[in-house]
């Protein structure tokens, strides 16, 4: 329903806007993207430049948890895999409900660890270590599972809260992503970023 398509959008978390200028594209709306990388921020205008989109997106360094936005501001509030590196979940999860219109909608895409059962007040100490060492390679604070966050969202009187696990969908992605960064055109392209990624295993 076009009445029903968002017209301001925000994309919180951004990396280099491919989620902004692919949003910005599908409902024809204004997309504001924040990162706190001024690498990623210049990289992800110089593309919506380059892609035409420059009226309709445009990218700034800024803090998630102190977003630079008026409250009510914004019809999406978009978040993909940015939650998992936010020290203080409470505090993002506050900041993506402010700046959200009346009657938008929040969107949080993130890695969680798995619900606890009903009898459980941690995760199993092999799971624990797995999710530290996972934590420390990619320099991640501490996790929180699906339904801590429906729990937040729940505490600030959101209404029609959705949860879902997409494990499977994205399992095969990372295969994909060191295959691709193991080729020599991804060799070179880490070299000419000024970027070095050092790839470790995990095991149990």
């Amino acid at each position: 329903d076009p009445a029903n398509r968002p017209k301001r959008i925000v994309d919180v978390g951004c990396g280099i806007g491919g989620s902004s200028r692919y949003l910005a594209r599908k409902y024809g709306a204004k997309c504001q993207g924040i990162t706190l990388s001024p690498v990623q921020a210049g990289r992800a205008n110089a593309l919506a430049n380059a892609q035409g989109l420059a009226d309709q997106v445009c990218f700034e360094v800024a803090d998630a948890l102190n977003q630079p936005f008026p409250d009510d501001q914004f019809d999406l509030v978009w978040s993909m895999e940015s939650g998992e590196h936010m020290p203080d979940k409470p505090k993002f999860v506050k900041e993506l409900v402010r700046v959200a219109a009346p009657g938008g909608t929040i969107i949080v895409v993130t890695w969680c660890h798995r619900d606890l059962g009903p009898s459980e007040e941690s995760l199993q100490p092999w799971e624990q270590k797995l999710l530290n060492r996972i934590c420390d390679a990619y320099y991640l604070p501490e996790w929180c599972s699906t339904s801590d966050y429906v729990k937040l969202f729940q505490s600030l009187s959101l209404q029609d809260i959705k949860a879902g696990d997409w494990t499977e969908n994205v399992a095969p992605f990372w295969p994909a992503v060191i295959r691709s960064a193991l080729t020599w055109k991804g060799f070179t392209s880490l070299l000419r970023s000024g970027n070095i990624i050092f790839f470790s295993t995990i095991t149990l």
